[in-house]
């Protein structure tokens, strides 16, 4: 990551000054998101969610979607200490269901064709003490009634992008020792880094970025291996066995119509969805986990017959709860993602404490639902179908880190041959 001469305090001065030169980073980075992550395309709507201490930025996302040729877009605000209070002080049952004109809102949206882009900014610690059965009831009661903007996501049908943007509580939590102007302006340069936007032409970054992903997906696509043994010195001893006709997808996606578009910015990974019913033995988290406002610290799972069956953590242990509970297949694996130590987001030595950033850290496995892109068909196929085939369908995803540095991870052939991946977490081949 940049870092500044001296690496001495800066006054408010000078950070008003340096974020002023950072502006036309900041304005790339802003066209790159709706031209390349959500991919606006003209005469489309973008359905822009974003934190209401992020305005201005949001602003120029808009600004840029217009240009591209957007007919329209849709603001949704979020705000941390509402929906703080929304949680605190709303009736319990409220949260069972996803009110009416919120479902007619996103299921038209989709239906009509709409992109979506989810600005990420929030503080980590927004829900600390919060029942974690309120957030993870309103998650499960949107993904499950909110069925055409759901599936419109994970089949392809909608483009859409995750990126971050700073807002004044997560930069403090990241950087603790400097006063919050200082933290916001150092925030904005990891951003703008690890997202290759800090440069005259993001978007030609991003193309040779997926050149890359091209390379280790089709290393891993020719192997067909029928699973992986992943193993480190802090414990983790797990094979996850692999579908038949899994794919290893990762970069750009590719919409049914045609159009490219980056799901994250950023993102680092070669993923799959495993079969659902193969995972065996006991894997550790490598990093902590931010999941609905609460930090979930030194926890792991066990596993049989590809559902987990025991598990612990040394702070969270509640929250992990909440996930596995969240419907009959949440605790089973969706995604298995191979992710290299030499990458700027590891590189770096940050800890974002939000998932888009530490995932991209880390090798990482997900809780829940898988992709259907990542089966051959998977796309044309209903949740059943795609289910019946060995990726899981749940009302829920949520990606855990556990990409130590001694991590080694072989691919076992379908004759039983193991043959290195990873070794010492990175590519063999690199």
């Amino acid at each position: 990551m940049s870092v500044r001469i001296f690496n001495l305090p800066m006054s408010d001065k000078e950070c008003k000054r340096s974020m002023e030169a950072l502006m036309p980073q900041i304005e790339g980075y802003a066209r790159l998101l709706a031209r390349r992550g959500a991919a606006v395309q003209p005469g489309q709507e973008l359905v822009l969610t974003a934190p209401v201490e992020a305005a201005p930025f949001a602003r120029l996302v808009i600004a840029a979607a217009y240009d591209a040729g957007a007919r329209h877009v849709t603001v949704v605000w979020n705000d941390d200490e509402a929906l703080r209070l929304e949680y605190e002080r709303a009736p319990k049952d409220y949260f069972e269901h996803t009110p009416s004109w919120k479902r007619e809102q996103l299921d038209s949206l989709a239906e009509q064709g709409a992109c979506f882009l989810f600005l990420d900014g929030t503080d980590p610690d927004a829900l600390k003490g919060v029942d974690p059965s309120r957030p993870a009831a309103a998650s499960r009661a949107r993904n499950s009634e909110c069925t055409i903007w759901r599936n419109g996501l994970d089949f392809g049908r909608n483009a859409w992008s995750i990126a971050g943007v700073p807002v004044e509580r997560w930069a403090r939590k990241v950087f603790p020792d400097v006063s919050a102007k200082e933290a916001m302006y150092d925030l904005w340069l990891a951003i703008l880094e690890v997202a290759r936007a800090d440069n005259a032409d993001p978007e030609a970054a991003w193309e040779t970025h997926n050149a890359a992903f091209e390379k280790n997906k089709r290393r891993m696509n020719t192997q067909r291996f029928d699973a992986l043994h992943y193993h480190a010195k802090n414990g983790t001893d797990l094979t996850v066995g692999l579908n038949a006709k899994g794919v290893w997808d990762g970069g750009a996606g590719r919409t049914t119509g045609g159009v490219s578009f980056f799901p994250n910015i950023p993102t680092e990974e070669v993923f799959t969805s495993p079969d659902r019913m193969r995972a065996e033995g006991k894997v550790v988290s490598a990093m902590p986990l931010v999941h609905a406002g609460s930090i979930v610290r030194d926890f792991w799972f066990r596993f049989e017959g590809g559902r987990v069956v025991d598990y612990g953590a040394a702070q969270g242990k509640a929250v992990l709860k909440e996930i596995i509970e969240t419907d009959e297949n949440a605790a089973r694996l969706g995604e298995c993602a191979l992710i290299s130590k030499n990458t700027p987001i590891r590189e770096s030595g940050l800890l974002f404490y939000s998932t888009l950033y530490d995932e991209n850290a880390s090798c990482h496995l997900a809780l829940g639902t898988g992709f259907p892109e990542c089966y051959e068909g998977g796309v044309d196929m209903d949740p059943d179908q795609i289910m019946a085939c060995g990726v899981n369908h749940s009302h829920t995803h949520v990606d855990f880190m556990i990409g130590a540095d001694d991590l080694a991870i072989d691919g076992i052939t379908a004759e039983g041959e193991e043959v290195p991946v990873f070794v010492n977490g990175q590519w063999a081949w690199e």
